[in-house]
C-alpha cells in the first residue's frame, strides 16, 4: 500500500505540474490571439485578459489526455532513472502492478473533470461568448430553450429584440408561432410583434402573417396595431450563429445536458450531437485510463536500455493517433454514420485492450 501511494502522489504531483505548465503557455498563446481580435484602446487590457482567462480552460480540457500522457511518462522515466522500479520489481512485486495507482489516480482525474472541471469549462465559454459578442457588436446576443419553446435575443447598433417561437426546424431558419418584443437603444419596449411564422434571411427576419402593436405611453396599442403579410425586421443573427450556439455541446454542462437534449428535441433541433458528446463525456475516465496505460507500456524500463527518446516518442504518437481515432468516431457519430454508443465507447475501451496488449508484451514477451 505504501509504494502504491507513494506512486500516486509523485504522479499527481507532476500532472499538476505539467497542468500549470500548459494552462501558462495556453493563456499568453490565446492572449496574444485576443489581441489581435480586439482594440485594447477600445475594449481595455483588462478585459482583453478577462476574456483569455475564460477562453483557456476550454482549451486546457481538451488536452488533457495529452497531459496525462506526459504525466505518465515523467513519472516512469524518473523511476526508471532513480532505479526505484529495478527495486520494486527486486522486491517480488509485479512492474504491472505498479501502475494500479497512476491507472486509479487518471481515473479519478477524469470523473473529476467530467463531473466539476465539465461545468466549469462549460460557464466560462458561455460568459466569454456573451462578452465577445458585445465588445464587437455592440449588443448581446443570447438564446436559450425552455418547455414554452425557443428564446432568443438579439443586439446591435440600433436595440435589442428578444424573440419567442414555439418551434423551429433542424437548420434553425423558419421558426414557428413567433412573437418579437423590440426595445429602443437606451429604453423600454416600443414595439410587439406577433406572427404566424418568421424566417431567417440576410440580415432580417422575413414574418409571416404578422400584426405590430407600437408600444408608446398613452396611445391605444390595439387601435394602431398594423398587420401585413410580409414584415421584414433587421437581424444581427445568423442561422449558422444559432446552430453554433445550440450545436456546441460544451457549452452545456455536464449535469444539464440530458435535460437540454430533451429540449431540443421538443423545439424541433437534432439533438444527436449531443447525445454524442453526453456519451463521450461519460467514456472521458477510460479513454485517460488508456493514455496511462499506452504511455507506461513503452516507459517502464530502465534507461540502460537506450531508445528512451524513441519510446517517449511511440507513446506519444500513440496517444495522438488514438485522440485523433476517438475524434473521427465522433464526427461519425454526430453524422448518424454510426450508432452513438459504438462512436462514444469503441475508441475508450478499444485503447484499453490495445495498451494492455502492449503492456503485456514489452513486460512478459
Amino acid at each position: 500500500m505504501t509504494i502504491h501511494l507513494y506512486f500516486a502522489r509523485k504522479f499527481i504531483w507532476i500532472f499538476l505540474g505539467l497542468l500549470t505548465v500548459f494552462f501558462v503557455l495556453m493563456a499568453l498563446v490565446d492572449l496574444m490571439e485576443q489581441l489581435r481580435r480586439f482594440d485594447v484602446e477600445e475594449v481595455g487590457f483588462a478585459a482583453v485578459v478577462f476574456l483569455t482567462l475564460l477562453r483557456t480552460p476550454e482549451g486546457l480540457y481538451q488536452l488533457l489526455p495529452l497531459i496525462i500522457i506526459l504525466s505518465t511518462v515523467a513519472l516512469f522515466i524518473t523511476l526508471a532513472r532513480t532505479s526505484e522500479l529495478v527495486v520494486v520489481r527486486a522486491a517480488g512485486r509485479s512492474a504491472i502492478l505498479s501502475l494500479l495507482s497512476p491507472v486509479i489516480v487518471a481515473l479519478l482525474i477524469g470523473i473529476f473533470a467530467v463531473t466539476t472541471l465539465n461545468p466549469v469549462v462549460a460557464a466560462t465559454t458561455v460568459r466569454y461568448d456573451e462578452l465577445s459578442d458585445e465588445m464587437r457588436a455592440g449588443g448581446r446576443s443570447a438564446l436559450s430553450l425552455s418547455s414554452e419553446g425557443l428564446w432568443l435575443r438579439q443586439g446591435g447598433e440600433q436595440g435589442q429584440a428578444v424573440i419567442h417561437a414555439v418551434q423551429t426546424n433542424q437548420d434553425a431558419t423558419i421558426f414557428q408561432n413567433v412573437t418579437i418584443v423590440v426595445y429602443a437603444k437606451d429604453g423600454g419596449p416600443i414595439t410587439r410583434i406577433e406572427a404566424e411564422s418568421a424566417r431567417l434571411v440576410e440580415g432580417a427576419w422575413e414574418l409571416t402573417n404578422a400584426k405590430a402593436w407600437p408600444l408608446v405611453h398613452g396611445v391605444n396599442a390595439e387601435t394602431n396595431a398594423v398587420s401585413h403579410d410580409i414584415l421584414r425586421l433587421s437581424s444581427t443573427l445568423t442561422p449558422d450563429r444559432i446552430r453554433d450556439r445550440f450545436g456546441t455541446p460544451a457549452a452545456i454542462s455536464i449535469w444539464k445536458l440530458p435535460e437540454f437534449i430533451e429540449e431540443l428535441k421538443e423545439a424541433g433541433f437534432s439533438a444527436r450531437r449531443h447525445i454524442v458528446w453526453f456519451n463521450m463525456e461519460m467514456a472521458q475516465p477510460v479513454f485517460l485510463m488508456a493514455m496511462v496505460l499506452i504511455a507506461s507500456a513503452f516507459t517502464m524500463r530502465h534507461t540502460r536500455f537506450g531508445n528512451t527518446g524513441v519510446a517517449v516518442l511511440a507513446s506519444v504518437l500513440i496517444g495522438f493517433a488514438l485522440y485523433f481515432i476517438r475524434n473521427f468516431a465522433q464526427i461519425l457519430g454526430e453524422n448518424g454514420q454510426i450508432p452513438v454508443e459504438l462512436a462514444a465507447w469503441a475508441p475508450p475501451v478499444a485503447s484499453v485492450m490495445l495498451a494492455l496488449g502492449l503492456l503485456l508484451h514489452m513486460e512478459d514477451g
